[in-house]
């Protein structure tokens, strides 16, 4: 993955690593996060740049549990697979994370608050994008975005979950 400027990648990552679809993928966490978290507190903004990798990354995608009930340090200890090469794809993503939470704020789909990514738009109106495009893998991506993030939700504060998936702010 390139630590790029977006337009300046080969035209298959760019597709990938397009700020607009990255910006998705933060929403819908944001407003997984927004909807699960105790006293709707909004998505804190590091861990935006975990959720772009795992949505991203196949093999972390399918193996997120089915519920928000399963504990994330239980589910690290038996899915250690999901770590392997996870901190340096995070390190590579971190640029391309920026850019699209820029675009996403810019578009009025987040807005940041103190240190907090708020959600200024529903899910859906990003699913109707999807269902266009009619990408099975671009649904899973933004399903799954929305599922981590209200699965950090109940997983402690950034700092742990941060630490459980190896990497730091």
């Amino acid at each position: 993955m390139s630590t790029s400027p977006w337009r300046e990648q080969p035209s298959e990552q760019a597709r990938l690593f397009n700020p607009a679809f990255l910006g998705a993928l933060v929403l819908c966490a944001a407003e997984g996060y927004e909807h699960t978290s105790q006293e709707r507190q909004s998505l804190p903004y590091p861990l935006a740049f975990l959720v772009v990798p795992i949505a991203l990354h196949k093999p972390t995608r399918e193996a997120l549990p089915r519920t928000t009930r399963t504990s994330l340090p239980a589910w690290i200890s038996v899915n250690a697979h999901t770590q392997v090469g996870f901190p340096a794809r995070a390190s590579s993503l971190v640029s391309s994370t920026k850019d699209s939470i820029a675009v996403a704020c810019h578009g009025g789909l987040l807005a940041i608050e103190g240190s907090r990514l708020c959600a200024r738009a529903k899910m859906s109106t990003i699913a109707s994008f999807a269902s266009a495009v009619k990408s099975p893998e671009v649904s899973d991506c933004l399903k799954k975005a929305q599922f981590v993030g209200k699965w950090f939700a109940g997983s402690g504060d950034y700092q742990t979950i941060m630490a459980l998936w190896g990497v730091r702010p």
